[in-house]
């Protein structure tokens, strides 16, 4: 009989959650958080957003389709966001040991341990979300053993992401070039998700991604993505920066997630933090004046003030379910942005027409 480790998620307002350990046994903090998706595990864990917390699935069962195989097109993953795991750890209600799928090559159990991240199943996480949706996203800490002792409980402090400029963390650190199309597209890595880059790619682009810091003014391109990533938008001054400069070059510029964040506050407007943060693959958002409805894949914990916008710009789309602000636009030049995922890997695929209207803007500003 296998052995079950007992471990605890502690939350700064005192609960404490008991549960069994299948990942790495090791202790972990962070912002915790919650996802409602269905699907897309190995992709939501390898996205750069979730820097420094810890993931929490509302999905009751989770681990029954295993994990994909590592593979790579044109020196990019096929199957995951990234090259490794971001999140702190991961809770679940109900975890699957046994998997079955076409492409599974391991369980997730196992390759939490390969990439030493802690995993809790036996969490009401129903519960949890609840505490979440009603006190807002609290710090957390995991730490392992049935009852609180003097050792790793007190030497585990809990972590606040905000505090750190984690988009210099999750940035690449040197200039990749992907594609070799005609059309040449500055990739503003912030944490970029790499369904991002493939679906650039796919648009027969020729991308040059740059770290989150680099001045990209020297660099002829024919257009800019703007990535997600994780943390404080008020972390990247030097990208806003460098971005308020290419408004002055008249040439697309298209922000997805926290792009839609550093494009506005380059616009003029500010951000602020969400209770909770919109992080599911079912968020319902409106295009501003009008009725045209679409379902969003989201993971955001900050917001735009549109407020502060001045008249040459305007809102775009709106969230349906607590009205804050999903996307920005110039009234007459190419700049746009998004605050949910268009790329969205897992689904759904409602938004990816916008890598069409990029690619569109960027033949047009050429002619």
């Amino acid at each position: 009989m296998q052995r079950v480790t007992p471990v605890r998620l502690i939350l700064e307002n005192g609960m404490v959650f008991q549960g069994e350990s299948f990942g790495a046994e090791r202790p972990a903090s962070g912002e915790v958080v919650f996802n409602t998706a269905m699907v897309g595990y190995p992709e939501s864990l390898t996205d750069p957003s979730y820097t420094g917390q810890i993931f929490t699935s509302t999905y009751p069962i989770i681990g029954n389709y295993g994990v994909p195989a590592k593979s790579e097109t044109y020196g990019v993953s096929d199957f995951f966001e990234s090259g490794r795991i971001h999140v702190s750890g991961l809770i679940v209600q109900h975890y699957s040991a046994q998997f079955s799928h076409w492409n599974g090559s391991r369980s997730l159990g196992e390759w939490l341990k390969m990439e030493n991240i802690p995993g809790i199943s036996g969490i009401d996480t129903r519960m949890l979300t609840k505490v979440l949706r009603e006190e807002g996203s609290l710090l957390g800490k995991i730490v392992f053993g049935e009852k609180p002792d003097s050792g790793q409980e007190s030497e585990t402090e809990f972590y606040n992401p905000g505090n750190d400029n984690l988009v210099a963390q999750v940035s690449c650190k040197e200039v990749i070039e992907y594609g070799q199309g005609e059309k040449k597209v500055v990739l503003v890595d912030c944490g970029t998700k790499l369904n991002i880059l493939r679906e650039l790619v796919k648009q027969g682009m020729r991308v040059i991604r740059v770290p989150w810091d680099y001045n990209f003014s020297a660099i002829d391109y024919d257009g800019v993505v703007i990535s997600n990533g994780p943390g404080n938008p008020d972390h990247c001054r030097v990208t806003i920066q460098h971005i308020r400069e290419a408004l002055n070059r008249d040439k697309p510029i298209f922000g997805i997630c926290m792009g839609n964040q550093l494009l506005a506050k380059a616009a003029g407007a500010s951000t602020y933090k969400l209770k909770y943060g919109h992080r599911s693959h079912n968020q319902p958002v409106r295009r501003v004046r009008s009725n045209q409805c679409f379902i969003t894949s989201q993971n955001h914990g900050y917001a735009v003030d549109e407020s502060l916008l001045n008249n040459e710009w305007e809102p775009w789309f709106v969230n349906m379910n607590d009205g804050t602000n999903e996307g920005i636009r110039h009234k007459t030049k190419p700049f746009f942005s998004v605050q949910f995922h268009p790329e969205a890997a897992g689904g759904p695929t409602d938004t990816r027409f916008f890598f069409d209207e990029f690619a569109r803007s960027v033949v047009a500003s050429k002619v």
